[in-house]
């Protein structure tokens, strides 16, 4: 949680140094949105089809996972936006056996400082862009025929490519349709000193991933 905190203090101190040079009018754009991504986390891909998957039920190299985010922005002059953005991913895998069932349930919160450039209309806007940021994961495992289920944790970082659009509905609220490209170094889960481990190769599960997302939400700009 700290990281996140960091973060929005280097955003808003940003801000601030920015907005000093600024004769534009200031202006703010508020975002939530939901969307899909289609995401390949390879090392845990391979740790649930050589360990808990029937031959036939291979999973793909990419699956999907849905997606929450919200984000404030500043435009800073006409054609520049700094923002900051926290996301979030939640994905399972479930599979049957005779002694009980196999589940894996994670979740990603993806915070990440963002710089677009904007293109401005009347009534619409398109900003392109990118950013970094902290990745923070927890996956919750439980084993057939256990009655409790094991949390696994672990701390990375991200890099994402941004391209948004808004078109007015009325007075500021907008609607919005974005779309980004993800690769996310986030580490080795572990729940004390115990990773997850892919016995078959006798590795660590690592859950870096690629993903491309799409999202739809709305926007106030002010």
């Amino acid at each position: 949680m700290k990281y996140i905190f960091t973060f929005i203090l280097i955003f808003f101190t940003s801000v601030i140094s920015f907005s000093q040079n600024n004769i534009q009018q200031d202006n703010f754009d508020l975002r939530a949105g939901m969307g899909i991504s289609f995401i390949s986390v390879p090392s845990l891909t391979d740790y649930l089809n050589l360990n808990f998957t029937a031959p036939g039920q291979r999973l793909a190299t990419f699956g999907s996972a849905v997606t929450f985010s919200g984000e404030a922005g500043y435009f800073l002059n006409e054609h520049y936006e700094i923002g900051i953005e926290i996301a979030y991913l939640i994905n399972s895998y479930n599979y049957s056996y005779s002694l009980g069932e196999y589940r894996l349930n994670y979740g990603i919160i993806m915070p990440s400082i963002l710089n677009y450039y904007v293109i401005r209309g009347k009534g619409f806007d398109f900003k392109f862009g990118g950013g970094i940021g902290p990745r923070f994961v927890s996956a919750v495992q439980q084993l057939p025929g256990t009655p409790t289920s094991q949390t696994y944790t672990s701390t990375g970082f991200g890099l994402i490519l941004k391209a948004d659009g808004n078109t007015l509905l009325s007075g500021n609220l907008y609607a919005n349709i974005g779309v980004d490209l993800k690769y996310d170094f986030n580490g080795e889960p572990k729940s004390g000193n115990q990773y997850l481990v892919n016995n078959a190769y006798n590795q660590n599960v690592n859950f870096n991933a690629l993903s491309a997302g799409l999202r739809l939400g709305v926007s106030y700009i002010f």
